[in-house]
């Protein structure tokens, strides 16, 4: 099971057993997608962790325009611990990383794309955890289609 911790500063907070199905789901999809990458990495999912925070615009804007150089809102982002080991020392290597929610996004997407808040909450931390296991859209085209796949089927199962 994938322990986590959430913080989160802002709107309605999702209970436990919503952040635990849906890490479920996501270990579940992705452990056995990505068994080879996993294995050849040295992740184990079962005995993995992360932290999860929700915040509102400005600290999602302010994150964005310093660790990508976006000044403007984004949904999620993803700090993964195998990207930042230098800073990430004195944790174990079961710890993955954190991922961050814009909550306030969050709803506005929900509210676009005619499904719950917790659909799009779900597929935030889907996308995110994705990251974290070194997936990236944004330089890979493989990856993007990978990711899209998964988020698909980790979605769809719940």
């Amino acid at each position: 099971m994938i322990r986590f911790a959430v913080n989160q500063s802002v709107g309605k907070k999702p209970g436990q057993s919503f952040w635990r199905r849906a890490l479920a789901e996501i270990e579940i999809v992705a452990g056995r997608e990505l068994k080879t990458q996993l294995k050849r990495q040295g992740i184990a999912l079962k005995n993995s962790e992360i932290s999860l925070a929700l915040v509102g615009d400005a600290a999602m804007r302010r994150l964005n325009r310093i660790y990508r150089g976006k000044d403007q809102v984004t949904d999620v982002l993803s700090f993964g611990a195998h990207d930042q080991a230098k800073n990430f020392r004195f944790c174990g290597p079961e710890y993955l990383g954190e991922i961050i929610i814009a909550y306030p996004q969050a709803r506005r997407q929900a509210k676009i794309a005619k499904h719950s808040l917790d659909s799009e909450l779900s597929l935030l931390l889907t996308h995110g955890f994705l990251h974290l296991l070194g997936l990236d859209h944004e330089k890979s085209k493989k990856d993007a289609q990978l990711m899209e796949k998964l988020q698909a089927k980790i979605v769809k199962s719940k």
